[in-house]
């Protein structure tokens, strides 16, 4: 049985940055707004993160049953292994779930009632990603839900849960920190071409082809680079610090666009891009909290 080390493996610690990029941002606009809450902050970043391992426990589970990750490059899987019973691995995503629930319903009950209903889409996205009878991470979708779940929702909603207002920052924020997150998950897609192309899961890289998925992940880190543009518009000029991102996206970018890099050689960009999306976040809302 798998140990405790496997265990936050399984939880892919390396795609946390896609979960804390957001609400830092969200509360750097909301901060400027002037309606910075720091315990509704704190409480949006336990909905991100116990969000984001729960998608992760769950992709770990419905892909380990199917039988995709038999043949997996990257990252440790716990039921694709054989170290957990897929039951195990199943119940580590509905913990999770209901770590997120609870954080989250405390929010909407002090903001705004709609937000369950926002909150329970979310959990039902993520579980449908890869589970289900048809998911849609197994039809090229999955790209488009990151964007608008762990961009625009994930931001916009940090932001509103704090100011009670509509900020036309939050939404740039939530363009730049989806594109990024995107580019995250195009890359990891990208790794997993011929595995998920043998195992029937088609993905958008599947459907794109190696070489129009690398340059798809270059055009999202460029609207993620535009978008630190568009929030400085929106609010002060200090947010184009964050174009400092690219100094660390430039190494994704240089792997990626070197087609000789496949499978394994792709798994360093995991780690870059997922950088590249904590430094959007923190050079775009932390001088916001503090202009």
């Amino acid at each position: 049985m798998a140990n405790s080390a496997q265990w936050l493996q399984g939880a892919r610690p390396r795609t946390l940055p896609a979960a804390l990029a957001p609400v830092i941002a969200g509360t750097g606009v909301a901060a400027y707004a002037g309606g910075l809450v720091w315990w509704k902050a704190l409480l949006a970043l336990v909905v991100a993160l116990a969000l984001q391992v729960a998608v992760n426990y769950a992709n770990d589970y419905s892909d380990g049953i199917r039988g995709t990750d038999d043949e997996r490059v990257g990252p440790l899987r716990l039921t694709g292994s054989g170290l957990a019973t897929p039951s195990a691995v199943k119940r580590a995503a509905f913990i999770a779930f209901g770590i997120a629930a609870v954080a989250g319903l405390v929010l909407a009950l002090t903001s705004a009632w709609w937000l369950i209903l926002v909150g329970l889409v979310c959990m039902i996205a993520a579980w449908y990603y890869t589970g289900g009878s048809r998911p849609y991470g197994y039809a090229g979708l999955g790209e488009v839900m990151v964007f608008v779940f762990f961009g625009l929702v994930a931001v916009i909603g940090t932001t509103y849960v704090q100011t009670q207002s509509w900020e036309w920052g939050a939404l740039w924020a939530g363009v730049g920190i989806g594109a990024i997150t995107s580019a995250l998950l195009v890359a990891n897609n990208l790794r997993d071409i011929p595995g998920d192309t043998e195992s029937g899961k088609i993905t958008l890289a599947v459907r794109l082809g190696d070489a129009r998925t690398r340059w798809l992940y270059v055009a999202l880190v460029a609207v993620a680079a535009v978008s630190v543009v568009l929030v400085a518009l929106a609010t002060s000029w200090w947010a184009l610090l964050g174009l400092g991102f690219i100094a660390v996206a430039a190494q994704g970018v240089r792997t990626i666009l070197d087609r000789a890099n496949l499978g394994p050689r792709l798994i360093p960009v995991l780690q870059q891009t997922g950088l590249a999306t904590l430094v959007w976040g923190l050079l775009v809302g932390v001088p916001l909290m503090f202009v």
